[in-house]
């Protein structure tokens, strides 16, 4: 056990980039700081939206090869973020990306067409069941994953917080599936948070520098979707700007879903490392750690002993 890191987190997302869109500035910073970081994702995104016109051929509608070109985004992205542990969930194919459309009230709701092994049709006790083995095989302190509406409401993403949570808790029971390594209970998890204040506060500085069209339909005064928390809701803000610029590399691997002339960079050429380097969470389980002058605990292992 002595190469085993002392402290270990475990992330489960839904599609490639999700990873690096949220945490990719922590995952970075926990790597370079020797501490074990696993990713598992849940589907190959095979119905991701194309940016790149070359790679249009790739579609769900017609060669249906996206999936297999994102998994090699995937890669590359960890190898800028130093991650060596990635992994999906049930192996690669198991679970199909489930598509989504939007709602009129904003928000994502499934598909109208669903594969038949989309992810949301997943049998949710199976589906953990590939996460169990997983959880007892790192021993995670900390957990990551989406909060129940997913951030946006994509029926992969609330899939894969049912998932990561049932999983979670029946990984702690030690009487539950044997076979499937020994017990461990998950100190702490967390589900992934931006804060709407300071997402404003980005907006604002973007439409006063004339920029109208990144984030469109989005007013810095005005409503915005319920992926964004107020402060109080946030428990956890852990300052990763260091990494900003590893974490846009990352993004840039994920070239087909990722636009570097999109608004995610256009924010971070605005906002600096104060947007995308500073990562937000909620603590759901668990007990927080020392808050910082700022209201917020800084690190997601607080108050967790170094094995």
């Amino acid at each position: 056990m002595s190469d085993v890191a002392a402290h270990r987190l475990l992330l489960v997302h839904a599609h490639p980039d999700d990873e690096t869109i949220g945490q990719g500035a922590t995952m970075a910073k926990y790597v370079d700081e020797g501490r074990g970081v696993t990713l598992v994702t849940c589907t190959a995104g095979e119905m991701g939206e194309i940016l790149v016109p070359e790679l249009e051929h790739l579609a769900a509608d017609k060669e249906d090869g996206l999936g297999e070109h994102r998994r090699g985004e995937l890669d590359a992205a960890m190898k800028e973020l130093g991650v060596t542990d990635h992994r999906f969930l049930g192996g690669f194919g198991t679970y199909r990306d489930s598509g989504m459309k939007w709602h009129d009230d904003g928000h994502a709701i499934p598909a109208d067409d669903i594969h038949d092994n989309a992810f949301w049709h997943a049998d949710l006790t199976e589906a953990a069941n590939h996460l169990v083995p997983v959880i007892r095989e790192v021993r995670p302190q900390v957990l990551v994953t989406y909060d129940e509406f997913g951030g946006y409401g994509h029926p992969d993403h609330i899939q894969a917080h049912r998932v990561a949570m049932y999983a979670a808790l029946l990984a702690a029971a030690p009487s539950y599936r044997r076979d499937l390594g020994e017990a461990w209970d998950i100190a702490k998890v967390y589900w992934a948070a931006m804060s709407k204040s300071r997402f404003r506060e980005g907006l604002r500085r973007l439409r006063d520098a004339g920029d109208e069209t990144s984030f469109e339909g989005m007013d810095p005064d005005g409503y915005l979707p319920p992926f964004f928390l107020d402060d109080e809701d946030i428990t956890t803000q852990v300052d990763a700007s260091a990494y900003t610029e590893r974490k846009m590399a990352a993004l840039r691997a994920h070239a087909t879903q990722v636009a570097t002339d999109g608004p995610f960079f256009a924010l971070s050429n605005n906002e600096g490392q104060q947007v995308w380097g500073l990562e937000m969470f909620r603590l759901v389980k668990g007990t927080l750690g020392p808050v910082e002058d700022d209201g917020w605990e800084s690190d997601l292992f607080a108050g967790i002993p170094a094995e």
